[in-house]
């Protein structure tokens, strides 16, 4: 078993489970889930860990697939565009999304010890920056939510206290 986020699960039905959503996504919705854009989300499923841009460009160049930048970005805009990914701002990387079935706002844990980021869903609406926001007659579209510390493993192996 692999780790997603911090907890164990079945990595290959996992995978597998999100690829067939994107696929089905797609055509129900008459998108194209080009040969590139479904590598670079089976790159973004493979460890369920963030990848910057140039590791996936890296990836496709030694998979023959192209060598320029526009080639990844465009891919993960539109992986992002769909649901699939989000970006993870605090480590300028992309991670493939663990609940592409329902619309949410993610909310990022990111280990400081080992970099594995996992994904919750937050409601801004509901929080007191949604309470903030409707008192000052203000409508959130976007938040990016990301917390830093150490997760189970860190901790466990005598990560340092935060």
């Amino acid at each position: 078993m692999a780790a997603i986020g911090f907890k164990k699960h079945n990595h290959a039905a996992c995978a597998r489970k999100a690829i067939e959503f994107a696929e089905a996504h797609c055509r129900a919705n008459k998108l194209q889930l080009t040969p590139t854009r479904r590598r670079v989300l089976e790159l973004l499923l493979e460890e369920h860990r963030p990848l910057g841009a140039y590791d996936i460009l890296q990836r496709l160049t030694e998979e023959g697939r192209g060598a320029q930048p526009s080639i990844a970005y465009r891919a993960l805009d539109f992986l992002i565009a769909q649901g699939f990914a989000h970006k993870v701002e605090r480590l300028n990387a992309f991670i493939a999304c663990t609940q592409p079935r329902e619309t949410h706002t993610p909310a990022f844990m990111i280990c400081r010890g080992c970099n594995c980021v996992a994904e919750a869903a937050s409601l801004p609406a509901r929080s007191p920056l949604g309470k903030a926001a409707r008192e000052a007659g203000f409508r959130i579209e976007q938040t990016v939510i990301e917390a830093e510390g150490l997760c189970p493993n860190c901790i466990a192996a005598g990560g340092a206290a935060a």
